[in-house]
């Protein structure tokens, strides 16, 4: 007798069933909100703007895009060292400014010899940023109030900013948000703003 036995494979069809269907549903539901819930956080929440000019090299590039968090100055105040974006004097004609602040409302700013004094304290910045030709109005102190804050461009010697009497100090209710997010420029200097 020869009995031959071996493997044999047995094709099923795959047929869809009612659950199939379903879970398909289901996640392509999932994935649409997902889209939708992001979209909408963005337009609510948060703008893109582009730097313009080279008043925070190295840290910000002319020309490059970054993306705003409005919602965390409705929650929570700006803090000493964010990079705040503002209308200047809330003029809505104008572009945004993107700045660093150094000095909080109830501070007493004034720069002397070049140096950021916060107090009557000279403010320890090590080599980071360039010691400033002009101090501009801050050559005499500056008491900030309850809402204002004075900010300066990291590139201290390229920078329209507090010191200027067009800028002068920022109030709390001109700022848009935070800069937390910088877009690649040229494939590089992609990240979160510090």
């Amino acid at each position: 007798m020869n009995n031959k036995k071996g493997l044999t494979f047995i094709e099923k069809k795959k047929r869809l069933s009612k659950e199939m269907v379903k879970d398909l549903l289901n996640m392509t539901f999932a994935v649409a909100a997902a889209i939708f819930l992001a979209i909408a956080l963005v337009y609510s929440f948060g703008i893109r703007t582009s730097i313009i000019g080279p008043s925070m090299e190295p840290i910000l590039y002319n020309g490059q895009e970054v993306l705003v968090n409005r919602l965390s100055y409705q929650l929570f105040s700006p803090q000493k060292g964010d990079v705040v974006v503002f209308l200047p004097n809330g003029n809505r004609n104008s572009h945004y400014y993107l700045k660093r602040v150094v000095g909080m409302p109830g501070d007493t700013v004034q720069i002397i010899d070049g140096y950021l004094h916060i107090n009557g304290e000279r403010v320890e910045e090590g080599d980071s940023f360039d010691k400033m030709a002009d101090p501009g109005i801050a050559a005499n102190p500056i008491t900030l109030k309850n809402n204002e804050y004075f900010v300066l461009g990291d590139n201290r010697n390229d920078s329209e900013d507090s010191r200027s009497g067009n800028i002068g100090v920022v109030k709390e209710e001109t700022i848009i948000g935070k800069a937390w997010f910088k877009l690649a420029i040229d494939g590089e200097n992609m990240g979160l703003v510090e």
